[in-house]
């Protein structure tokens, strides 16, 4: 039997459940190893799960999703990563059933991304994909041997589904690339630190709260369950001496009924079953058994250590030293929880966290060391944002200026056309004010939405209205970030005259889809006096690696054209966007540095700062029709209101320098 020693192991979801203890007990018996944890830091993943790893050397946590290419392979190169587990995925069964297509993207296309990524950088020396029993499908009741790891896989549910999908994919590459990729799937884990949604921790918290347990159906479907301990054991035999090409089963032959767990618990806490014990209506589909033959793991040497009584018992002690953990879980507890109803990002509800470091990366993605506190404080913040745009540009920045200033922030969850959800989001957070980063502008450009309207107007126009109605109804102010890709110069307002639109001009720009659309909402948005509109254009940052940055944009172009426009420089104007909020700042505001500045100008800059070899090719607006689908708006903005509110507000050619080129001047 062949032996694996790996260098530098990516763990992606540990801040999650079961890959926090990998990772935990990787760090604490191999100092050798150099651990990279990637987590976006969804709802039930927590940084203080890694508390364990925070002070050891060979340990680094980096905030992001694996959906972002630019940063998986940024770390794969940057770090040396010679070896993957893949661990992060949306997990829970009834989320899946409300929430589907959050799990297509999680678990097959993050599954993808990170496949990509092994297969260009050519440097992965294993890949180690975790999927779950569930894959199989239903266990015949009475079947006496389980599922082996060449059985048929037949899911029953959206969430096994995409977990079988992802499968496929990992297959695939390793047959068609040669991908060194091993798959395990395993039985249920339980133990602690684990989010409760889930079974067993649900049970505990509800039993500490003197509440009832609620059961699906029944409870006559049959598990199986591993403490959290042994199944981190199986992974690190599995990472060792796992064979390539090869899935492994991790379970065991112990199988309990939901309703026999649900009276071991009642038995512990001293509470009566017969009246702790309630039943709710199942699952769409409950699958009735998975078993597994888990002979194969058992040959390379691991086999289960804890006993459930024990397990349980260090389970149930856990949670009642660490009550507040979670934070709010209230809407998990229900019995039919779903993911809208839960809380967003966690790593705000207690102290821990709050102290980040960071590092630049691409993409504005940004590189988190933890530096954890001990104390915390009871007193309750004066704000807290609720954000939606996490997985754009403005909406992922604003997060990392509210974690530098300490204000404490979640992500929605809601889409901004569901105005249950966006309610639920609301009443979950408890926001003092809700940031709108969200929209349709296109992929790759605002092309797309010629041939996507429905699609752009139901975000764009529906969605925003749909969540300035409901901040409305909650008496919350909404900072959205709009466009001022509204305007276009015209004989009032020519180029080169410094004549710009003001906040009350009527918007004459109709060129593109999209424009429409944002001209639409804004119009419909001044009849709501609780929303703060910042019309953003063309907006830059300090990060030239970053796609969407009007600076990265044109230095890709093979030819440009050579219009003066008003500009946003996002590192000088976020931050004002938050001190707006903090003023209660409402109505429409062009948000835009004061003057304008021309392609060349950028790209002389560029030039002068970055790389004196730079050389570019200008095209009339005529040519540049030509390989477009819709006109692009060009136009010069009135920035005197705002910076009559912020006097120190910086003319756009001085920002660019101070905020862009300066601090990425090349010597």
């Amino acid at each position: 039997m062949s032996s694996y020693t790996p260098k530098n192991i990516l763990i992606t979801g540990a801040a999650g459940f079961i890959a926090s203890h990998v990772a935990n007990r990787l760090i604490r018996n191999y100092p050798d190893y150099k651990i990279v944890v990637l987590d976006k830091l969804d709802y039930c993943s927590n940084l203080k799960n890694l508390l364990p790893s925070k002070s050891s050397p060979n340990f680094k946590f980096v905030k992001g999703d694996i959906g972002s290419a630019d940063l998986v392979n940024y770390l794969l190169i940057t770090e040396s990563i010679d070896t993957i587990m893949h661990f992060a995925a949306q997990t829970h069964v009834d989320n899946s059933f409300g929430n589907s297509f959050e799990f297509t993207k999680n678990n097959i296309y993050g599954t993808h991304v990170l496949l990509e990524a092994c297969k260009v950088t050519g440097q992965i020396r294993r890949f180690i994909h975790v999927s779950t029993d569930e894959v199989y499908g239903e266990t015949d009741e009475d079947a006496v041997v389980g599922n082996h790891e060449a059985s048929q896989l037949l899911p029953t549910n959206p969430y096994s589904a995409t977990k079988a999908g992802a499968e496929m994919l990992v297959m695939a590459y390793g047959r068609s690339y040669g991908l060194p990729v091993i798959t395990t799937r395993g039985n249920n884990v339980y133990g602690p630190n684990q989010f409760p949604e889930k079974l067993i921790p649900k049970f505990i918290l509800l039993a500490m709260r003197g509440k009832t347990l609620p059961i699906h159906g029944d409870g006559s479907n049959v598990r199986s369950y591993l403490y959290c301990e042994d199944v981190a054991e199986a992974f690190e035999v599995i990472l060792h001496k796992g064979e390539v090409g090869h899935v492994y089963n991790i379970g065991t032959k112990k199988e309990r009924r939901v309703i026999d767990v649900a009276k071991d618990i009642c038995k512990l806490f001293s509470m009566d079953p017969e009246t702790s014990i309630k039943f709710v209506e199942n699952r769409p589909f409950n699958d009735q058994r998975y078993f597994l033959d888990d002979e194969k793991l058992k040959n390379l040497g691991w086999s289960e250590q804890t006993v459930w009584e024990e397990g349980l018992k260090k389970t149930i002690e856990w949670y009642t030293q660490n009550p507040e953990w979670w934070g709010d879980v209230s809407g998990a507890l229900l019995p039919h929880p779903r993911m809208l109803m839960m809380p967003g990002g966690r790593h705000f509800d207690s102290e821990e966290g709050k102290g980040t470091s960071f590092a630049s990366g691409p993409n504005q993605t940004r590189m988190v060391v933890p530096t954890f506190k001990t104390s915390s404080s009871t007193q309750k913040p004066a704000l807290k944002f609720l954000i939606y745009g996490r997985t754009g540009w403005i909406g992922g920045l604003l997060g990392q200026l509210c974690e530098k200033q300490g204000i404490p922030f979640e992500y929605g969850r809601g889409r901004l056309e569901d105005r249950s959800s966006l309610m639920a989001d609301i009443q979950n957070i408890k926001p003092t004010h809700v940031f709108n980063a969200a929209g349709v502008t296109g992929r790759p450009n605002v092309d797309w939405c010629e041939s996507h309207k429905t699609e752009t107007i139901r975000t764009n126009v529906a969605g925003t209205l749909t969540l300035a109605d409901v901040c409305r109804e909650h008496g919350l102010l909404m900072m959205n970030f709009a466009t001022g890709c509204i305007f276009e110069y015209d004989a009032g307002h020519p180029e080169g005259s410094g004549v710009g639109y003001k906040e009350e001009d009527k918007p004459n720009f109709t060129g593109s889809f999209y424009s429409k659309t944002k001209a639409m909402v804004e119009e419909l948005l001044k009849e709501y006096d609780n929303v703060c509109t910042l019309r953003v254009r063309m907006p830059i940052s300090s990060d030239l690696n970053n796609p969407r940055n009007f600076i990265t944009k044109i230095a890709r172009y093979n030819k440009v054209v050579n219009i003066p426009n008003s500009m946003t420089i996002l590192d000088e104007l976020l931050p004002i966007s938050i001190e707006m909020a903090k003023r209660n700042l409402n109505g429409i505001w062009n948000f835009t540095n004061p003057g304008v500045v021309s392609h060349n100008e950028i790209l002389e800059m560029y030039k002068a700062y970055i790389d004196p070899k730079f050389q570019w090719v200008n095209f009339t607006l005529e040519e540049q029709a030509k390989v477009i689908v819709a006109p692009r708006s060009n136009n010069e903005m009135d920035a005197s209101k705002l910076k009559n509110e912020f006097p120190d507000l910086l003319p756009i050619k001085e920002s660019l320098i101070k905020y862009v080129f300066e601090p990425n001047k090349r010597t």
